[in-house]
């Protein structure tokens, strides 16, 4: 077994960030920067260029310019299946959710789960690891697990015992005739996330014949005897949802463990397969009979690939030995998961410093490129989150605006930021739908429309003092084409007529209309007819 453990350089700058540890990246991509990073860049073929696209089931879109290339076309499949789903509420959705640590924690993925399970249907939160270094920061479920499990990863670990699972990782109990080998879960309170939903073992193939698992249920034991026999199997604890349950492991050394999945079998269910430290390389060395039997079981349709974080400031601005590569990534899991749309998430803005002051880091756009370029190559969607959020400083805007989205290492994303960036990409993925709709002669209907993310308000100051920033004008809330995630309730409808701050109220007795702030974020109003104009401009080109 061969075991690789590499650091990228300290930060360039150190606000806040003299306590963050170096930040380990996957060995695979630096046998790639190794190898091909200093090779000489390739032309740019696909610079103003047209993209041509061929019909899915008689349904074809509008030919793109690469510059503003999405590749709704690719997604059309999936489309069908959210139209079916919406209209006659039959089959569901999978989407594996592949990212660095951008979505660790459930970050950005959660509210993206959210939004489409609040439209579509769909109860549970997926696939999750047996152990897990973010579990104490994920707020869609309590995870906890014994000390004594051995894990291997597919970032830092050339030959696993076992293959890795489609989470990346593989899991053995340690010889422990001592301490119990166990794992905990508890749903959470959020929307569609309050139970667990049929929660079912996945394990692999081994000679353990002795081997058991032990599901403790409030004041039920349940012991059941774990069959290792195929490449995948599953255990199913129990039928129906359950609120938490804690599993004991018995005699099962030697066999392999991913994890436990938690669905109601209807609707949209969305799975997190985040790694800190990831650049979407390591996914090449999947085990595709493996993989294939995960999807017997689980059925995807789309696959997010969300990566970039990791890659930046690696060799030069050269990142055709990375799209290369990725390249290869999407053929292999074409071949993993056969039929499966595969999205390509670009990185997202990321600032250094230079001198003084915090800019745009130099290798964002050209990384951003060669995500472009694989993602038309491979006839993959393609979501560019650098421009979405805003390009060209758009990260250090993030970071110094109030309240904050960003973090001050000027790379990640708060809670606030991943909720908005969820709804970037939900939003982009609802216009392919709306496209997708009238293309099939469906007309849009007010329940469609999804409001832009709403700017906070900007926030004045000079060196005197600071000025609160204006409450946000009102307007008739919008009713979600997807309904994206809502963090807060819906608040009480603001007074007709408020009084301006600095004059004095005619009657100083008299109560005020309402009792409470306004919490919900505004949204600004957009009528079908206004969708429907813009998208027959569209079509005209």
């Amino acid at each position: 077994m061969m075991v690789f453990k590499q650091y990228l350089p300290p930060k360039i700058f150190d606000e806040d960030t003299s306590k963050l540890k170096n930040q380990v990246v996957d060995s695979t991509m630096l046998e790639a920067v190794e190898a091909d990073a200093l090779s000489p860049a390739e032309k740019d073929t696909l610079a103003n260029t047209k993209i041509h696209f061929a019909a899915v089931n008689g349904i074809k879109f509008p030919t793109e310019t690469y510059e503003d290339y999405k590749g709704f076309q690719h997604l059309a499949v999936l489309y069908e299946k959210l139209l079916q789903l919406e209209t006659k509420q039959q089959g569901k959705v999978r989407i594996a959710y592949f990212g660095d640590s951008m979505t660790d924690g459930d970050m950005i993925v959660k509210d993206l789960r959210s939004s489409l399970q609040a439209r579509f249907g769909g109860e549970g939160v997926g696939f999750v690891n047996i152990t897990s270094e973010s579990a104490p920061s994920r707020s869609t479920l309590t995870h906890q697990f014994s000390d004594n499990w051995k894990t291997q990863s597919y970032l830092n670990v050339k030959h696993p015992i076992k293959p890795f699972g489609i989470n990346g990782h593989v899991f053995f109990v340690k010889r422990d005739t001592v301490h119990p080998i166990w794992v905990k879960y508890r749903a959470s309170n959020l929307r569609n996330l309050t139970q667990l939903d049929n929660p079912t073992l996945f394990y692999g193939k081994s000679g353990n014949t002795k081997a058991k698992a032990q599901f403790i249920i409030g004041g039920d034991t349940l012991t059941k005897k774990l069959t290792a026999t195929n490449v995948l199997n599953t255990l199913r604890v129990t039928d129906g949802g359950i609120k938490s349950f804690k599993a004991n492991f018995i005699a099962s050394d030697s066999i392999p463990f991913y994890g436990f999945n938690f669905d109601d079998g209807k609707g949209v269910h969305v799975d997190n397969f985040s790694n800190r430290g990831n650049s979407g390389l390591p996914i090449g060395s999947f085990n595709t009979n493996l993989m294939r039997a995960f999807n017997d079981k689980l059925g995807y349709d789309l696959i997010v690939l969300h990566y970039g974080t990791n890659v930046l400031n690696y060799g030069s601005l050269n990142y055709s030995w990375y799209e290369k590569r990725m390249a290869n990534v999407v053929a292999h899991l074409r071949e993993c998961f056969p039929g499966v749309a595969i999205l390509i998430i670009s990185t997202a803005d990321k600032s250094t410093k230079y001198g003084l002051e915090m800019k745009t880091d130099s290798a964002v756009v050209p990384l951003s490129l060669a995500q472009k370029r694989y993602a038309v190559k491979t006839e993959s969607a393609y979501v560019n989150l650098y421009t979405l959020m805003g390009g060209n400083g758009s990260m250090v805007k993030w970071v110094e605006e109030a309240p904050a989205q960003a973090n001050k290492d000027y790379t990640h994303f708060n809670f606030r930021g991943s909720k908005k960036i969820s709804d970037l990409i939900y939003k982009q993925l609802n216009d392919g739908y709306l496209q997708y709709k009238k293309l099939r002669g469906i007309k849009p209907l007010p329940s469609d429309i999804i409001a832009p993310p709403q700017e906070p308000a900007p926030v004045k100051r000079d060196s005197f003092k600071a000025v609160a920033p204006q409450a946000p004008q009102t307007a008739k809330p919008v009713t979600p084409g997807f309904k994206p995630a809502v963090i807060t309730k819906p608040g009480i409808a603001p007074v007709n007529k408020p009084v301006t701050p600095t004059a004095k109220p005619a009657d100083s007795q008299a109560k005020p209309a309402v009792s409470k702030p306004v919490v919900a974020p505004v949204k600004p109003a957009i009528t079908p007819e206004t969708l429907i104009k813009k998208q027959d401009t569209t079509h005209a080109q």
